[in-house]
């Protein structure tokens, strides 16, 4: 029975201990939204990732050395593993939500909050992936792999939440008729460059 087992490593997907350090009203179901998202990506690519922090605003010490002029806008951070710490996420509730901005500007972060949220959880989970598993990643081929990782992950997890929605099934058809307008637009704007 011990030779069958050794040296295998454990199947089941370790669960991230999610941890709510805001003040802030967030939107109902915020937990089982972030659950739903996790669950959609591969065990591989969230492997070391152990704690999803919300807080406030992201206040980090790297933040002032980067010399980034307004850190409150900053929606998200991935923190890599370093020692004896794993590896952790940290999304800022104020930034999603935009709290203190006009009543129209908070009624829209409101509503865009899950698709928002989903982004954000994406790319850091891309910012892991890309660090730890995939070593062959340049430092300057670095972010446009995240992004495009969450850009492809985040339209397939909406395609699958809008295919049973009243508003996923009135725009399916006109879908081809608006990716050709935006690609007519997209053209249209690298000519006038």
């Amino acid at each position: 029975m011990a030779i069958k087992v050794a040296g295998k490593k454990p199947v089941g997907a370790k669960k991230i201990k999610i941890v709510k350090d805001t003040q802030f009203d967030l939107p109902k179901n915020w937990e089982e939204t972030i659950h739903e998202v996790l669950n959609f990506l591969p065990n591989e690519h969230r492997r070391g990732i152990e704690i999803l922090q919300l807080v406030d605003f992201i206040d980090d010490p790297r933040l002032k050395e980067a010399k980034i002029e307004t850190p409150g806008d900053l929606p998200g951070l991935y923190h890599p593993r370093s020692q004896n710490k794993s590896a952790r996420m940290e999304i800022a509730a104020g930034a999603l939500l935009k709290p203190f901005g006009n009543w129209s500007e908070r009624w829209m972060a409101k509503t865009g909050f899950k698709s928002n949220l989903a982004g954000l959880i994406f790319s850091l989970v891309g910012q892991h992936y890309y660090f730890t598993m995939q070593h062959s990643v340049k430092k300057q081929g670095l972010e446009a792999k995240v992004r495009k990782y969450a850009e492809t992950n985040l339209k397939d997890w909406s395609e699958i939440q809008s295919a049973n929605s009243w508003r996923g099934r009135l725009f399916k058809p006109l879908q081809p008729m608006m990716q050709k307008w935006a690609k007519w637009l997209n053209n249209k704007a690298a000519q006038k460059k």
